[in-house]
């Protein structure tokens, strides 16, 4: 889902990030709250401590604020590459959790998935860190530590259940909002089409994209998913490429087989997983 971001993005026109997040966030957050409604009756899911309110919006909501901010303030390309940290942070902070064990593989497989999508992100051109942006490098850092560590700690909140994010997303959608009207200039979707990219997006992925995110954590391998989540640039540069919006590259192909295969090493482990057969007991003798 995340991997549609760009496709649905380039067909929504020219909605600035803060109205689109708002528009995203509030249809995503309503759409969820009615079915959480319909499935249990109640909104007790809502109903949570502090703590996972300030983790879940501060992630979701703090997360883009910082994205924009750092296109801003420095290069896209650069502080978007910057941002791509975030997957190879939640393999290395992955390890700070009870019961969880850090090995050399996961490491590995997102690391080759950070070559990957630097390879996408730069072209195969390579960086120019220019110190004049140093403002805008550095708050793309933060966006890169703020959703890794909304990531790993949303792992903490296992007992948190995954309806409680509808909430999240729909205080992500007030604070965009007074974002957009104090920063931005209104630019509505122009056309039904462009409208329906924008309902696209907050359907999913700036929408259900988030529940299953949440499920995964709480409930799957969390370095594989880290090492995975490159595959997320380099789907979402295929479809672009698909649909007409970009042509395919040697970069584009090298950040194919890098990326798959570091989340084929990443995951070596649950992939080649053999069951072990437990030997029954020999019968006893006199």
């Amino acid at each position: 889902m995340w991997a549609t971001l760009g496709l649905f993005t380039a067909a929504s026109g020219a909605v600035p990030p803060f109205l689109m997040n708002a528009l995203c966030f509030a249809f995503s957050g309503t759409l969820a709250l009615i079915v959480v409604r319909l499935r249990s009756g109640s909104f007790k899911a809502l109903r949570q401590p502090l703590a996972p309110w300030l983790v879940g919006v501060l992630g979701l909501f703090g997360f883009h604020f910082l994205y924009f901010t750092s296109l801003r303030n420095a290069p896209p390309v650069e502080a978007n590459l910057i941002n791509y940290l975030w997957p190879l942070l939640i393999v290395l902070f992955s390890g700070l959790l009870p019961g969880e064990r850090l090995r050399w593989f996961h490491l590995a497989g997102a690391g080759l998935g950070l070559v990957g999508a630097a390879l996408l992100v730069t072209r195969g051109q390579g960086l120019d860190l220019d110190p004049r942006y140093a403002f805008g490098y550095g708050v793309a850092i933060l966006s890169a530590l703020t959703w890794s560590s909304y990531s790993v700690i949303s792992r903490r909140f296992g007992s948190v259940p995954t309806d409680a994010v509808a909430g999240f997303c729909l205080a992500t959608a007030v604070l965009s909002a007074l974002c957009h009207l104090a920063l931005e200039e209104t630019v509505w979707p122009a056309t039904p089409g462009q409208w329906a990219a924008v309902l696209a997006l907050g359907a999913f992925p700036v929408g259900a994209a988030f529940f299953t995110w949440d499920y995964g954590l709480k409930r799957g391998n969390i370095q594989v998913l880290g090492a995975a989540a490159y595959l997320a640039p380099l789907l979402s540069t295929l479809l672009l490429i698909a649909f007409g919006y970009g042509a395919f590259t040697w970069p584009v192909a090298a950040a194919c087989i890098l990326i798959t295969v570091g989340a084929v090493v990443a995951a070596q482990e649950m992939i080649f997983r053999r069951g072990r057969k437990v030997a029954e007991p020999a019968p006893r003798t006199r």
